[in-house]
């Protein structure tokens, strides 16, 4: 059997590939796995959820499998997937799940989870969790009576995790700042809000009336289309910023409602930071996602650039492995591990504004530091056993080789599977806009027919 855990977490279609039955069982061999050093008296857990309609069904399947081997459970509620990593270490607690698929539509759901020490889990111990699950000679005993795990829920948990969101940008006040703010009806409509107007912003604020249904719907980073078209038609913001559904990553947009991706948003940062003195190593971390634009900007600046694969936690594993303080991906995982031990979209849009209060800048001119080579993308459904033989595939591999001739030195090539849906994802960069739009057809139309 294949993995659960891709590279965000276990994700599929609630209440069919993600069933409660293996949210129940998920959530025992997590207890058994995450609590084995625990210095409670008894495993603590906590569980954050996401709007959508699924969430608090597979919440309760959770909770149930959690107190069936006896650890006891507190609920946050809705919060953003980096409240559970902020809270997880600071309640003392010994692993944290958060209910959410992200930028995925409502019908799909996902678990993530965290050790106590609030970062994701490395692949090792998912592998023990999927042993759990998937041998039965391994699977826990149910406990009774006394030993049966309580569940509580939580009523600090937003106001501690804003606290901490404000603390990121104490020394600035933000008082006739109009922003925009496109919510994504997720995570960050019970947090963003308060948050931004507490710290003087003026706010306007889309997609922030969950009905479980319509996360992520024509709305959020996913979909820029809405908070670029208001600040553009009505002009007095300063930047617009649009989360994803369950707020860990941020794709922002200029006064002019140009798009500022998550490339733009880390060299802005890494350079206001090395211009401090304060960027560690002189190094960012980001993935090969990541256009060739960013490395040339780096190359100009001086600054350091590591690679990673794709997935934000292959990011932070270099962070953590070489003392980085900043990186992420394009899409807009952003990671200040000052002040994180994930992506968190609030404290990037907070850390964009301080560097536009600090340097008196407008966003449009802070991120035409950086220029962008052309890239298109697109996305090929594939099923899951031809998302298996993707590697092992002799037709994909030679498309992919005769478009890398044809580019030579002005652009690349990147097909990859998607680590969270059944997609293969074809990119190509370079100077030559239509040549790289021409190759990434063809490349697409082979893996569509190769990996049906």
């Amino acid at each position: 059997m294949g993995r659960l855990f891709g590279t965000d977490g276990a994700r599929g279609v609630a209440n069919t590939e993600l069933s409660c039955e293996l949210a129940m069982q998920i959530g025992r061999a997590a207890a058994i796995v995450l609590t084995k050093d625990t210095h409670h008296e008894r495993p603590k857990v906590m569980i954050g959820l996401d709007t959508r309609i699924s969430s608090e069904m597979l919440e309760a399947a959770i909770t149930a499998g959690l107190c069936s081997v006896g650890a006891d459970v507190l609920l946050l509620g809705v919060v953003p997937t980096p409240a559970v990593a902020f809270l997880v270490k600071k309640y003392n607690y010994d692993a944290g799940i958060m209910i959410s698929a992200s930028h995925n539509p409502c019908e799909y759901n996902g678990i993530k989870i965290f050790k106590g020490d609030g970062y994701k889990l490395p692949d090792k111990l998912e592998d023990e969790i999927e042993d759990i699950i998937f041998d039965e000679r391994l699977r826990p005993q149910p406990v009774v009576g006394g030993k049966v795990g309580r569940v509580e829920r939580s009523e600090t948990a937003l106001f501690d995790y804003v606290e901490h969101l404000k603390s990121t940008v104490e020394d600035c006040d933000f008082s006739h700042t109009r922003i925009a703010l496109d919510c994504a009806n997720g995570s960050s409509s019970v947090t963003a809000p308060e948050l931004f107007m507490s710290l003087g912003a003026l706010c306007d604020v889309f997609s922030a009336s969950p009905d479980g249904i319509n996360i992520n719907d024509k709305c959020g980073s996913t979909h820029m289309e809405q908070i670029s078209d208001f600040v553009r038609t009505n002009g007095g913001c300063a930047a617009g910023f649009a989360f994803d559904g369950d707020a860990d990553r941020l794709l922002a947009v200029d006064e002019n409602g140009d798009l500022v991706d998550g490339d733009k948003i880390i060299a802005i940062c890494a350079k206001y930071l090395k211009d401090e003195g304060k960027l560690a190593n002189d190094t960012v971390v980001v993935t090969v996602m990541s256009n060739m634009g960013f490395f040339k900007f780096c190359e100009e600046n001086n600054i350091k650039c590591e690679k990673t694969k794709v997935g934000d936690r292959y990011v932070l594993e270099n962070m953590r492995e070489n003392g980085n303080i900043i990186g992420g991906e394009q899409s807009g995982h952003v990671i200040f591990h000052d002040y994180a031990s994930t992506g968190d979209g609030q404290v990037t849009a907070l850390q964009l504004l301080k560097i536009m209060h600090k340097t008196g800048k407008k966003l449009s001119e802070l991120a035409s530091q950086m220029t962008k080579y052309p890239q298109v993308m697109k996305n090929v459904r594939v099923s899951a056993m031809g998302k298996a033989r993707f590697n092992d595939n002799v037709e994909v591999k030679n498309a992919i080789e005769s478009a890398e001739k044809r580019l030579g030195d002005n652009g690349r090539v990147l097909v990859r599977v998607s680590g969270t849906e059944p997609l293969v994802r074809v990119m190509l960069e370079g100077k030559d806009e239509k040549l790289i739009q021409k190759l990434c057809d063809e490349i697409a139309q082979v893996v569509e027919s190769s990996l049906i």
